[in-house]
């Protein structure tokens, strides 16, 4: 899947995310670039948008969009807490289809 990394994780992420493309917001060129516009550019180009933006579902009409969301449920962005999530993570992208939000680490 090509996976688009939210700002709101660690870039150091994509690395652990083996088997897919992923790609950061940084090095897309799209840093600083609202939630609604991000979702839509992100749809462009990526399968699955991954973020910690637990507000997500509640700001934005997800159902409109060609592209999953998955918010990773952390305690802290640093990689050292996310680390543990990534084969629960790596199992839900085997399956994941498009217009929905899934939740890992609840």
């Amino acid at each position: 899947m090509r996976i688009l990394l939210d700002e709101s994780l660690p870039r150091d992420l994509a690395g652990l995310v083996v088997g897919h493309e992923v790609v950061t917001v940084q090095a897309a060129g799209w840093t600083s670039v609202r939630n609604g516009k991000l979702l839509a550019l992100a749809a462009s180009r990526f399968d699955v948008f991954l973020t910690a933006d637990k507000n997500l579902e509640f700001q934005q009409n997800l159902a409109t969009l060609p592209i999953a969301v998955v918010v990773l449920h952390v305690r802290s962005s640093r990689i050292e807490a996310i680390a543990s999530l990534i084969p629960d993570l790596l199992k839900l992208l085997n399956h994941l289809p498009p217009r929905v939000l899934r939740n890992v680490g609840v």
